[in-house]
């Protein structure tokens, strides 16, 4: 007779509790889209921070798998796999659909081997991205890591506040023409908030009316 699985037993990690997981991240600058988002999603957030909790649990089992591997088990087989150059490296460009963002798709750099190089989310290939020419057209969830690098070159990279972030020192003008300097955050690849390196911590440069998931 064949036994049920017992408590212990963990269910399949699922596309839906991976959206969550970047959702939680980028919960902390954009609660308000958040919540947004899971409304969408049909979930609540006592969801959001199981599935967050499953992930970190996985990412730090004895057992668990390599991170290229553990992409394809949660999110099947990628839309596209090309090569990538980066310097003298070559990788593996694996790219997802990501519901939530319809325009985007989540990337992983896998080197030979499996190990993971960079994962975020990036434009479809093909598709425009947003045009970027003031600072106010950098709106959350709008635009991605390389696109605001293209926009106002030369931008600088600087360490990030926490693990999937990314920071960039940049000098854009604003929509009468006059140029400042300013720092992106961005969570998962994409746009969080715009800050100016002199205001006082927690006032966004950002606008009042973000962008919604799917804008």
């Amino acid at each position: 007779m064949s036994s049920a699985p017992g408590p212990s037993a963990t269910p399949s990690f699922s596309p839906l509790a991976f959206q969550l997981v970047l959702l939680r991240r980028m919960a902390d600058h954009q609660p308000g889209l958040v919540e947004d988002a899971l409304r969408e999603l049909g979930v609540d957030r006592s969801e959001m921070r199981e599935a967050n909790r499953r992930w970190q649990a996985m990412l730090h089992s004895p057992r668990r798998r390599a991170a290229g591997s553990r992409y394809r088990s949660v999110l099947g087989p990628p839309e596209t796999v090309s090569e990538r150059r980066v310097g003298d490296l070559t990788f593996d460009a694996l790219m997802w659909r990501v519901p939530l963002w319809p325009d985007l798709r989540f990337e992983v750099l896998s080197a030979p081997g499996g190990a993971v190089w960079n994962e975020w989310l990036v434009r479809a290939p093909g598709l425009p991205g947003p045009a970027l020419r003031t600072i106010r057209d950098l709106r959350p969830w709008a635009c991605t890591v390389d696109e605001v690098a293209r926009a106002f070159p030369p931008a600088r990279p600087m360490e990030g506040t926490a693990p999937t972030r990314w920071r960039l020192s940049f000098t854009a003008p604003d929509t009468t023409g006059e140029h400042a300097e300013y720092v992106a955050e961005f969570t998962w690849g994409l746009l969080q908030r715009v800050v100016a390196p002199d205001s006082p911590v927690g006032r966004p440069e950002t606008p009042a009316q973000p962008s919604r998931p799917g804008d």
